[in-house]
């Protein structure tokens, strides 16, 4: 592999573990998946095409991933993973795939389509249908963790309008703290850096200490903070600025993952 495909590689490999962890809902089937999809590189170069690192490597794991028929992680608890597995089952076939590679990765249509094979129409559609199905799917109840006032507005906004019950707005870690011990969310919405210069990681980790498992969409303007590959990385990572496609998605895939903790299917 030359020493520039394998750069181009690596510029790209930290947001395709951030697909497969929120594909999988879980950063260890993610990384798995991200490996292999390595792996099937290094043995035939070929799957990357020159012109495109990023398509190549998403194809070659769109290619795996359909492959293997597993769309999530094995749980420790079973009951959990067959109540995700029955949700899941009731989507239209790569509707949630497209979605992903449209509103977290960006991608044009046209890279879906040929990263999933399919004409580049039916890649819309199924982007369209994912929104809708999976966003009449499940209500719960959010915390948003966020400094800034607009930003804050803008997001309670979007998770309204999903049907979703936003609990409070934290502006700082002393806030969020207080404000999940008045009434458990079942989402988290957070930024990574807040008011008084204290961090919404640290207030999150603290909350998943006291409150247990909690999905977590970390929403920030340096993404690159938590995508180092060295520490627990969020399955969910939107960047600044973020669009209300990307929020719906993110929300919707997570609470997804989350169906096991008391969130009623509507």
């Amino acid at each position: 592999m030359s020493s520039d495909l394998a750069k181009s590689i690596g510029r790209e490999l930290p947001y395709l573990r951030r697909y497969a962890r929120a594909l999988t809902g879980n950063q260890t089937a993610g990384d798995n998946y991200a490996a292999a999809t390595l792996e099937a590189i290094l043995a035939d170069r070929n799957l990357i095409d020159g012109n495109d690192v990023r398509v190549g490597l998403y194809r070659t794991f769109h290619a795996i991933w359909q492959s293997s028929g597993q769309p999530i992680a094995e749980a420790d608890d079973n009951n959990r993973a067959r109540q995700v597995q029955s949700h899941l089952a009731g989507l239209t076939p790569n509707s949630r795939e497209a979605l992903l590679l449209r509103t977290i990765e960006e991608l044009r249509y046209d890279q879906i389509a040929e990263i999933m094979g399919l004409p580049q129409d039916e890649a819309e559609e199924l982007v369209q249908i994912a929104l809708n199905e999976m966003g009449r799917a499940i209500r719960g109840k959010v915390m948003i963790i966020e400094d800034e006032t607009i930003i804050a507005m803008d997001l309670k906004g979007i998770v309204q309008a999903m049907g979703h019950e936003v609990t409070g707005v934290a502006r700082t870690h002393s806030a969020a703290i207080e404000l999940a011990g008045e009434r458990r969310p079942d989402l988290i919405l957070a930024d990574i850096q807040l008011a008084d210069g204290s961090s919404g990681v640290d207030a999150v980790n603290e909350l998943l200490v006291s409150m247990g498992e909690l999905p977590v969409i970390f929403i920030t303007a340096f993404p690159e903070r938590l995508l180092t590959g060295d520490r627990p990385e969020p399955a969910f990572l939107i960047s600044k600025p973020y669009s209300e496609e990307q929020v719906r998605s993110a929300v919707s895939q997570a609470m997804f993952f989350a169906s096991s903790q008391g969130i009623e299917a509507a």
